[in-house]
Parts: C-alpha cells; structure tokens; sequence
C-alpha cells in the first residue's frame, strides 16, 4: 500500500498554534510535527500545505465575536482574525516540519485578499481553480491520501472530502490532527463519513488499513 499512499500535512503552521496566541491558537496544534513526520512513514510522495494570507484581506476581522460569522462573500465566507501572514512567524511551518521544498508538492493557499479557501485542492470555494494537488496525485499513481493537520474542523475536512470526491481513498489520523472547538469536529466528523472517509485515532490505525 504504501507504494500508492501519499500523506497531506495540512496547514500545519504556527498561525494555528498558541505559539501565534493573536492569530487561531488551536490547543495542542504546537504539537503535531513528530506525528506527522511519522504519519509521512505511512506514504511514499508527501504533500504540505500553507496558509498564506494579507494582513488586509477582506475577511479579516479582529472582533473574535464575530469569528466564523458570515462575510457575505462567496469566496471568502466566514469572518476570522488576522492569521498565517506572509512573513510573519504565524505563517511558518512548525519545528520539525521539512521545509516547503522539500515536500513533493506544495499549496499556498489564499494568496489574493478575497479568496479565503479552506480546502487545498482549490484555490476557490467554488472549487473551479484548482491548486495542482489532484492532477499530481494522479500522475504519480497515488490511490490512497492520508490527510493530518490544522485545523481538523475546517481545513482538514475540506481538504480531506475534495479529495474524497476526487476518488482517492481518504484516512484522516485524529492523533495527526487538532480541533478548534468540539461542536465543529463533531459537524466535521459527520461532513467526512458522509463523503466516504475513513477516521482513524492513530496512525497505527492507519498502517493496519
């Protein structure tokens, strides 16, 4: 399997961690780079992604009040605080993690100020401009993607179905991933059984599959 496995870190960046306590803390987030690392054990081609926002974008709002309430925009929905900035510590990667070019691919993600996906396989919501990660995969005869990362409730979930949708077998590793609140990586764990994608709790889990 492990010939036509690939692994997804998504969005693992300090942004999404209380080391960026401005940005989305998401408890535990600083955490996650040995089990990626050994998660990236289970695949022969690994894929990152990033965030890679304007500080001005037009969903940017510091009212955390208002977090994850509408915009009103199609492409950039929900409202969040200034995060992943290009240049700032918030957009690293986490220690530990390879380097952007030392993936096999790699997603920058929400470059321009009024595209705000969460999924890294589109640049859009939409889901009509696509980020390459697809078409790669299915050059490299990859079946199977193994998806960990930040934050589980949004960005993980929709990279996880669109690839999903893409006919890949998808595996989400729970121990690979954190969460923002409960009640989203509850919707979130419904969202993904309904497009056909396995949760598992660890990566042992994962190897066994």
């Amino acid at each position: 399997m492990k010939n036509i496995t690939a692994t997804f870190d998504v969005d693992a960046q300090k942004g999404f961690t209380p080391i960026c306590p401005d940005e989305l803390p998401v408890a535990g987030g600083e955490t996650l780079a040995p089990v990626l690392n050994a998660m990236a054990e289970l695949g022969r081609f690994r894929i990152g992604s990033k965030d890679a926002h304007s500080a001005t974008a037009a969903w940017v709002n510091p009212d955390r009040s208002q977090m994850a309430a509408p915009t009103g925009l199609t492409e950039a929905p929900l409202q969040w605080p200034s995060h992943c900035v290009i240049g700032t510590p918030g957009f690293e990667l986490l220690d530990g993690l390879p380097q952007p070019q030392d993936y096999d691919y790699f997603v920058w993600k929400g470059v321009e100020s009024d595209l705000h996906p969460f999924g890294a396989c589109f640049h859009d919501v939409s889901e009509r401009r696509t980020t390459g990660v697809i078409e790669v995969l299915k050059a490299q005869g990859i079946e199977r993607v193994i998806v960990g990362g930040l934050a589980f409730d949004f960005c993980v979930k929709d990279t996880a179905i669109q690839l999903a949708k893409a006919g890949f077998a998808v595996v989400v590793v729970r121990d690979a991933c954190k969460a923002i609140s409960a009640p989203t990586a509850a919707a979130a764990e419904q969202a993904m059984g309904e497009a056909g994608v396995m949760l598992v709790e660890t990566i042992g889990e994962a190897r066994g599959i």
